[in-house]
């Protein structure tokens, strides 16, 4: 038999296997297998990777978003030989970087992560990269635009965390379909319910496809991120291990909280987990010094910011809301966070605060010095697009907008341009909530 009709042979019996396996689950992993057995019948040089050897294909947020970008991707198995491949769009000179080999297990499960920093981009600029192994493995090629001057749009989640994360897959994939100028997405913390259960993580970096491959994820650390499976505190360690943003200089809590440049804005992401890192009970996670340092980090970060727009991002909402029930009494106003980071978010005219925590979408206007102020940052809740929810919680004096129906999720964009950042708020159908124009 000639290797034309058994390739034929080959497929038509494994699309058989699919037929009767039928299954979604390994819908992925059949396909890629099909592939890998045509190229190796008809003699391929290059051979297409293994779902197996290129799960969860990444972009992560780099410093510098315009001139470098960082990539991640994980397989079952070690990969020594881990490489990235990437070259202006349409061009056929491509440049090769080693990738990181690393192996992490949590929960019982073992994986490989690998990991790598393109760096000296071009500003404004299409390229497009593949990742694989040694010299002869390759997946396929995705987009990758570094940043510049030009208007962009940033897509907004809120807390993600889930049962099954159906709802959260539905937002992710028609947000993105009605918002093809995405630029950089962004994720408010509580990504997952659990941060030591291996299966929500996996199912979690699953539903972000095809947009995590083609377009640059920041991600926000959050309280769910730091539990065990028995609901202790924990260090986030498989949130640290996934998510290689930029390093923020401090070695005990490095990448829990950090900064990065897109285009002329300034993306300051903060850690507002202190309660989670207050244990005493639990010395490998006792950091009660967490705000006292980040609070020198984030001064020298701003002092040194040159962005004409500057962002914050928080887990933890700034503001309090009362409580009056039994064996539980507060007042509305501002808490720990709040209290410490509204200032200094005054004093260096931070533009945007967005936050997130509470499951519910409020928009509170511009507040300076803890009141109405238009001259102060504007404060947005970001809402739910999970499906976990919290107490209705009362309104605040300073709630300028309040989602009408709380147990409804949302998603948010925003478009940033020269003069304008133009921030929205939409129902996963794509009904719009709310608007606001911050201008400058």
């Amino acid at each position: 038999m000639n290797k034309s009709k058994l390739l034929k042979t080959i497929i038509a019996i494994v699309a058989l296997v699919i037929l009767i396996v039928g299954g979604y689950v390994y819908k992925d992993a059949i396909q890629s297998r099909i592939a890998r057995m045509a190229a190796v019948v008809s003699g391929q040089e290059i051979k297409p990777i293994l779902n197996s050897e290129g799960r969860y294909i990444r972009q992560i947020v780099a410093q510098d978003n315009s001139t470098s970008r960082t990539i991640m991707w994980q397989s079952d198995s070690s990969e020594a030989d881990a490489v990235i491949e990437y070259r202006l769009a349409g061009s056929e000179n491509t440049q090769t970087i080693g990738a990181t080999d690393k192996v992490f297990t949590d929960d019982g499960s073992t994986t490989y992560i690998h990991e790598a920093t393109l760096t000296g981009l071009t500003p404004n600029t299409k390229y497009e990269y593949r990742v694989g192994y040694g010299a002869d493995r390759r997946s396929d090629w995705y987009s990758l635009e570094t940043a510049g001057a030009s208007v962009y749009d940033v897509l907004i989640y809120p807390d993600s965390q889930s049962g099954d994360y159906s709802q959260w897959e539905e937002i992710v994939k028609d947000s993105a379909h009605r918002n093809p100028r995405t630029a950089l997405y962004i994720s408010m913390g509580d990504l997952v319910d659990n941060g030591e259960q291996d299966y929500q993580w996996r199912t979690w970096l699953n539903s972000i496809r095809p947009l995590s491959a083609n377009v640059p994820l920041a991600t926000t650390l959050g309280n769910h991120e730091m539990y065990t499976l028995d609901w202790k505190m924990r260090e986030p360690y498989a949130y640290l291990n996934y998510f290689a943003v930029p390093p923020n200089g401090n070695e005990t809590f490095n990448r829990r909280y950090y900064s990065y440049d897109f285009g002329d804005v300034h993306y300051v992401v903060l850690d507002t987990q202190l309660y989670e890192s207050n244990h005493e009970d639990n010395h490998d996670t006792h950091h009660p010094d967490l705000y006292d340092v980040q609070v020198q980090w984030l001064r020298q970060d701003l002092a040194a910011n040159t962005k004409k727009w500057t962002v914050v991002l928080m887990h933890r909402d700034p503001f309090q809301y009362a409580i009056d029930r039994p064996g539980a009494s507060r007042d509305v106003g501002f808490n720990e966070e709040g209290v410490l980071f509204m200032p200094i978010f005054d004093e260096f005219n931070v533009d945007l605060v967005l936050s997130a925590h509470l499951h519910s979408y409020r928009n509170r206007g511009h507040v300076r010095n803890f009141d109405r102020d238009a001259s102060g940052p504007l404060y947005i809740l970001t809402g739910i697009a999970g499906d976990t929810r919290r107490p209705k919680w009362k309104e605040h004096p300073l709630d300028v907008y309040v989602a009408p129906d709380r147990d409804k999720n949302n998603y948010m964009a925003m478009t940033v341009t020269p003069n304008k950042l133009i921030v929205k708020a939409f129902l996963p159908d794509g009904t719009q909530l709310d608007e606001s124009v911050i201008e400058k």
